[in-house]
């Protein structure tokens, strides 16, 4: 039996998958000779520099500056209605975001961010309103017998 081990044939041997690594810089004729696979000349070609290299700013550098510019969340405006708006209305009916939102005067974002009523225009029915509202708009709503419930 220690005869068969002795006789080894070439198809009977362990594959082995590892590969050798690149020899580079070992003559012109290994095919990875002289400059090594890295072209020639440049910063690239001589020393270790970060995979990150590009060869120009780095990338947040690039962005532009937004310092100073203030909280992008809250310069979102508020919506605002005239009182022209809200003609659709019967008297004494009370005049919320909900009602803005059915009625499809304001939408559901609208509503989040802020509603103001201003003095734009003319009211001829008694509303009950249930939202920020500007003085002339409070006057013009307390003249026909309104109320404001400040929101």
């Amino acid at each position: 039996m220690e005869a068969n081990k002795l006789n080894m044939k070439l198809n009977e041997l362990i594959k082995i998958n590892a590969r050798s690594n690149k020899r580079l810089g070992r003559g012109v004729g290994s095919g990875k000779g002289k400059t090594a696979g890295r072209g020639t000349k440049g910063q690239k070609a001589r020393g270790k520099i970060p995979a990150t290299f590009t060869g120009s700013l780095a990338f947040f550098k690039k962005l532009p500056l937004k310092r100073g510019k203030g909280n992008l969340n809250l310069s979102e405006k508020i919506k605002v209605i005239n009182l022209s708006q809200l003609t659709g209305f019967k008297a004494k009916e009370i005049v919320d975001t909900e009602k803005l939102i059915l009625a499809k005067i304001i939408s559901k974002k609208d509503a989040k961010k802020g509603v103001k009523v201003l003095g734009g225009g003319d009211i001829e029915t008694a509303l009950i309103i249930k939202l920020s509202v500007s003085d002339a708009a409070r006057k013009k709503i307390e003249k026909v017998g309104g109320k404001v419930m400040d929101a």
